[in-house]
């Protein structure tokens, strides 16, 4: 045998070795726990098993059948409200009615974490049906009947919109949320199309690895809320890009001023205010590459000056060991623990709380519906539905999520669609935008009566502490202090 083919046969084998290799530390870890095990006020934490190359699985869109629909929980019928959208993304119901949705993709840009990270991102984002120049279009959809369809389409804006996600309108005025910027423009209830110059309200931390830019205006109208997602998974770009990112902002609308309102949120996303208390909430995409059962994501309240611990800690003091950015002081002495789990990679986007004529029907009462995008790492798969989460009187959520729309998965690695954003319309019927399947649809439960108005928590603020007479932790124990000491 020749040198020459003696060494052609050695490359052959190293190859064939490293082909091996390379699929043995692609395969992915299975899940240990079931999804409904990462959820709830007191979902199962698995131990972190920190990956090179993450667990990836994503289920390929295929588009709806004609006359197909997502299976509904049992009491509900569902219906295409519109389609042949072309990525709807948020949807926003106005005060008349009318329909707002966002076409938009991701703007074309590096993610942190070098060549092989964006290699790799971009074959994700081919593969979830992702990819490709950004529709950048507002439009309106109407129901003049309200039958339950939309009759009407108008393209409101094209203009000035750079992957535009979220939207806002008040007293005429509307914004929009760009991944770069947040814009204002002059819009009278109605009108088929948004003219006019907008104003630029703030420059916002752009693109990164998460461009989606959620927006909700406060109850009074003075304050905008403004979700900015992290440039990365835990910092592996360093931190320095990071600032003013994985946060809630504050603007103050009269005066122009902004504050950093809560941290620590990786992705954050879906913005809604709790009916009971009035706070704000909101859900969160955890982070990746520690195995399938890791880390489930989640909604949580979010009081000023929060911080939910990313990219250092998660679960309130679970230090992530592969942070190599130096971890704020006493940081797990302030973390908040999330109110409760979503499930491990489910991807939560938007969320609704149920609201005064909502037509959902009994078994879907008082709580808050979500949409879960679903995974690209987690075997086997996770979300790819919409899911109900009761809230007690108190407006704390309790139990399991229970299953409003089936997951869009076909069970041979294949999927209908991803259910994105969630929006009541005018009948009180819940819209669901499908950004890979092209369709908002539409939920609700035929004859139902529509829901009551969920009542204000109040009560008498608790006097304040003069002194101390005990041990102050015990304050915090059942029964500890005598309530007559408090003065």
């Amino acid at each position: 045998m020749s040198t020459l083919k003696k060494i052609l046969i050695a490359l052959l084998v190293i190859l064939v070795l490293a082909a091996i290799v390379i699929w043995w530390l692609s395969r992915g870890e299975p899940a240990d726990y079931s999804l409904e095990e990462t959820t709830g006020t007191d979902p199962v934490l698995a131990e972190p098993d920190a990956q090179l190359i993450p667990t990836v699985q994503v289920a390929e869109p295929i588009g709806w059948p004609d006359g197909a629909a997502p299976q509904a929980a049992e009491g509900l019928v569902v219906n295409r409200f519109a389609e042949g959208l072309d990525h709807p993304r948020v949807i926003y119901a106005m005060p008349n009615g009318d329909v707002l949705v966002t076409l938009t993709r991701a703007p074309e840009s590096e993610v942190a974490g070098g060549w092989l990270t964006n290699l790799v991102a971009s074959i994700l984002f081919s593969e979830a049906g992702s990819a490709g120049p950004s529709p950048n279009q507002l439009v309106l959809l109407r129901d003049t009947d309200q039958d339950g369809v939309a009759d009407e389409r108008h393209v409101l804006r094209e203009d000035n919109l750079d992957s535009p996600s979220g939207i806002a309108w008040g007293d005429g005025n509307l914004y929009i949320a760009n991944h770069d910027e947040l814009l204002r423009f002059d819009y009278e209830l109605g009108a088929n199309r948004v003219t006019g110059e907008p104003e630029k309200l703030a420059d916002l931390p752009p693109a990164g690895n998460h461009w989606m830019r959620n927006i909700i205006l406060s109850e009074d109208g003075q304050y905008l809320y403004i979700a900015v997602g992290s440039a990365s998974n835990i910092g592996e770009g360093g931190m320095d890009i990071e600032e003013n990112r994985a946060a809630i902002h504050e603007l103050n609308l009269e005066t122009g001023s902004a504050r950093l309102f809560g941290a620590g949120l990786r992705n954050p996303n879906g913005l809604a205010f709790n009916p009971w208390s009035g706070e704000l909430w909101v859900t969160v995409n955890e982070r990746d590459m520690l195995g399938s059962d890791l880390v489930p994501d989640y909604m949580s309240n979010v009081p000023i000056g929060v911080h939910y611990g990313w990219p250092w800690v998660y679960y309130n003091d679970i230090v992530d060991e592969r942070v190599e950015a130096p971890m704020p002081r006493y940081l797990t002495e302030y973390t908040r623990t999330p109110q409760y789990a979503l499930g491990a990679h489910v991807a939560a986007l938007g969320m609704v709380f149920t609201e005064e004529g909502t037509t959902m029907g009994e078994n879907f009462g008082q709580g808050a519906f979500i949409a879960r995008h679903g995974s690209w790492n987690r075997i086997p798969p996770s979300g790819y539905d919409v899911v109900f989460v009761e809230f007690d009187d108190r407006g704390n959520p309790v139990g399991e999520p229970r299953q409003v729309l089936a997951p869009f998965l076909t069970g041979d690695g294949k999927t209908y669609g991803r259910p994105t954003w969630v929006e009541w319309d005018q009948t009180g019927a819940l819209l669901v935008s499908d950004d890979t399947g092209n369709i908002i649809w539409r939920v609700t439960a035929p004859g139902a009566a529509g829901a009551a108005a969920i009542e204000r928590n109040s009560g008498e603020r608790l006097p304040p502490r003069r002194e101390l007479t005990d041990d102050p932790s015990r304050a915090f124990e059942d029964g500890a202090i005598d309530p007559s000491q408090i003065m």
